[in-house]
């Protein structure tokens, strides 16, 4: 196109392209960000310092790239320049190696030395530094909140406005929690490292718990205007392949992943065009992804191979398995699913699992035979202002005819949860219920 005098028009300006790179970068670093940490926090032994030095090289591409160009390797440029990071950071003395200061040589002689361990340090194997991240991350050292937020941070590259978002907090809350945690492995002097022996198990077991965690809080909000937040289960998803990838021979961690694909699958069918809930025996199965039964059917079936049946994990995808592979509701073996109940409750006993195992024995022996375990635990300390408890048990209830009674217990969860999706759903289900 040309001007009005013939000469050639000049391009025009726009924010766009400048707005498409920033948001390019971003994706990058999101992708990129738990590789250049990891790499680093083997290098400086802290995380935090880690992180810094990972954001710096971020600071730097948005800087650069949008005068420059994407590289076309992203990601190594980014670990370049991260390791420039660390090198200048060496340098000015907040992170030297003792041996280094022992041996006294001069800067660049440290500096030359600096950058040969640091370029063999990233050469190495990045699997092993993510796994070093994720045990990190997951240390016990920490509260489960901060061991959550620290993990999303760091290895699922979100920010602190996506996390406090997601779990519905205020931003400060989910920042002050981030550094706590960040200080507390610094002066706890956590080891960068993957635990060995009799420490590998309580450890791994931490790290699946945040998983878990973070997959149960997209999957059924705790609180709330929504039902589901897929995009937290999506984080969990690929924490639990990345970890699976990185340890494929652990049967605990393919019992997780297991039970998340498997979950995962009915995300589709558990909420209307509104966004309101729609119960398990109600959903339209034709919407549950078989790609992701399928894949959580393998990861059971590696766990079951390695002798993992009977972990906590393994034995829940057991039952989401049960479900998945009913074509139709009346379909479900109910009496093998209150079997693995029985199996987990011995395991790990819980009431919380026996209530799970009532509605299990109460669709496969009838209501009364699943009201009298929910009376015979309803006084449990721990299912105090639990609102699963009233709703189970009013269910029950309506199935015995005592409609009445029914009605205040959906009314007395509906009291209980905080989730505003499931709160309406428990109140039009005691309006349904006939009068006497």
């Amino acid at each position: 196109m040309s001007s009005s005098d013939g000469n050639p028009a000049p391009p025009p300006t726009s924010r766009a392209a400048p707005d498409a790179i920033s948001a390019a970068i971003s994706a990058v670093f999101r992708i990129e960000s738990p590789r250049l940490i990891a790499g680093l926090a083997r290098i400086v032994r802290d995380v935090g310092v880690a992180e810094e030095l990972a954001q710096d090289a971020l600071v730097t591409a948005l800087e650069r790239w949008p005068s420059t160009g994407i590289p076309d390797n992203p990601g190594a440029w980014l670990m370049a320049t991260a390791k420039n990071r660390a090198i200048d950071h060496q340098r000015r003395g907040k992170r030297v190696d003792r041996k280094h200061q022992e041996i006294g040589r001069s800067i660049d002689a440290e500096q030359a030395r600096s950058t040969a361990a640091i370029d063999e340090a990233l050469d190495d194997d990045i699997g092993d530094d993510l796994l070093r991240l994720m045990f990190t991350a997951c240390h016990p050292v920490l509260s489960s909140e901060a061991r959550v937020a620290l993990t999303l941070r760091l290895l699922g590259g979100l920010t602190t406005e996506e996390i406090a978002r997601a779990f519905l907090v205020p931003e400060p809350t989910v920042a002050q929690r981030i550094v706590r945690a960040k200080r507390t492995l610094a002066d706890a002097a956590v080891p960068f490292e993957v635990p060995r022996g009799e420490e590998l198990g309580p450890r791994l077991g931490s790290v699946l718990e945040v998983i878990y965690l973070i997959f149960n809080e997209g999957y059924s909000a705790t609180k709330g205007d929504d039902w589901m937040r897929p995009a937290l289960c999506e984080d969990a998803l690929r924490l639990g392949r990345t970890l699976t990838a990185l340890v494929p021979d652990e049967p605990e961690a393919l019992g997780l992943l297991a039970l998340m694909e498997i979950q995962a699958s009915r995300a589709a069918a558990r909420v209307d065009t509104e966004g309101q809930p729609i119960l398990l025996l109600e959903q339209n199965r034709g919407l549950w992804d078989q790609l992701l039964i399928t894949r959580g059917l393998e990861a059971l079936a590696r766990a079951e191979a390695l002798g993992g049946a009977n972990g906590l994990y393994a034995l829940q995808a057991a039952i989401a398995a049960c479900h998945a592979r009913a074509v139709k509701p009346e379909q479900t073996d109910w009496a093998r699913i209150a079997g693995l109940y029985a199996e987990l409750a011995a395991r790990v006993p819980s009431p919380i699992v026996e209530l799970n195992r009532a509605v299990a024995v109460g669709m496969a022996f009838g209501p009364a035979a699943g009201l009298a375990i929910v009376d015979a635990i309803a006084g449990e300390p721990a299912l105090e202002g639990y609102h699963l408890l009233p709703s189970v048990r009013a269910d029950f209830l309506a199935k015995l005819g005592r409609a009445d009674e029914a009605r205040a217990e959906l009314e007395r969860a509906a009291s209980m949860t905080r989730n505003a999706r499931e709160q309406k759903l428990l109140l039009e289900r005691a309006a349904s219920l006939p009068p006497g």
